[in-house]
This record gives structure tokens, sequence and C-alpha cells, in this order.
């Protein structure tokens, strides 16, 4: 998505050069939640993406017909169940789950220590699988957690085998 800039109306203008602008102010909406802060009011989802609350109740409402966000009965929003099918698809289309997980685990076990599976896209990266060591005290990286590409040591590992040129890309 390119930079968001100000429409003639002041909210910020979301829209790609080949884009739709409802449907990029939607996926900004869905973008707005993280893993902390799993429900948000209108007006924290218009201070995260800088869109007028009259946009974001308008396609809040289609988001919700569509099960990708709910209304809590406090008046929050939260991502809705349709968004765990469409990760859930998507998780399983990288990887052959059956394969993947066994050999995870038994790294794991072999290790002493936590195996995570990501996927680059871009310049972050998104955890499908992880399995947890049996230490105590662990540093926890959930399944679907987004991360910059050269933070840790599962980020400069895929950064290392992309192909790309010079540093932090050579080994």
């Amino acid at each position: 998505m390119d930079s968001p800039s100000k429409s003639a109306d002041g909210e910020i203008d979301r829209t790609s050069a080949d884009g739709v602008a409802a449907l990029d102010r939607a996926i900004a909406i869905l973008d707005a939640f993280t893993t902390d802060d799993r429900s948000l009011s209108l007006a924290e989802i218009a201070a995260r993406t800088g869109l007028y609350k009259s946009t974001i109740l308008r396609l809040a409402n289609s988001l919700m017909r569509g099960r990708l966000l709910e209304r809590l009965d406090n008046g929050r929003y939260r991502v809705g169940p349709a968004t765990f099918r469409l990760g859930a698809l998507y998780q399983r289309s990288v990887v052959a789950v059956d394969i993947l997980l066994p050999i995870m685990r038994d790294l794991s076990e072999r290790s002493w220590e936590s195996v995570a599976f990501y996927v680059r896209s871009g310049d972050v990266r998104t955890c499908l699988y992880r399995v947890e060591s049996k230490h105590p005290i662990r540093y926890t990286i959930r399944e679907g957690d987004v991360l910059p590409l050269l933070l840790g040591s599962g980020g400069r590992v895929l950064a290392a085998f992309s192909g790309q040129q010079g540093e932090p890309y050579e080994t």
C-alpha cells in the first residue's frame, strides 16, 4: 500500500494507485488490532487509522456483516470469527502442517529450545507455527504475531537466504 496522504476533506486517503479506497480503509481498520490490543473503541480505531468515525462506522457495518469484525456489549470492537477461518486457510495453504509440526516438535525436544516457522512478506515476518520449549522462562511469540524482518535470528535467517545482496542479507 502506498503511504497515505490527506484527501481534500482532511481524511487520510489510503487508496493505492491501483486499489479501491473503501477496501483499503477496511483493511486499515482490521490492521489496527494487535495481539496486545484485541478490542478497540471507535476513538482508538480512528486514532490508529486516521479515518473519520463516520467512515469507520460505515465500514464496520460491512465488516460485521462479513463476520470480520464484532461489536462487543461495551461498544468496543474486535476482529470477528471469519478472520480465524481466513487465517487458518492461509496457514494450511503455506506448508503441510502434518509434515512440519512433527519436525518442529522433534527439533524442540532435541535442542530444548522453542521452534518457530515464519513466512516473510516484505520487511516483516509472520509466525505461522510455534512449538514452545520446556524451559520455565522463555521469550514467547504467538502464532500470528508479525515481527520486523531483521529483529531476531529467525528474521535474519530469512533475510540471509532471500537472494538479496548487501548487508544484512549476507551470511
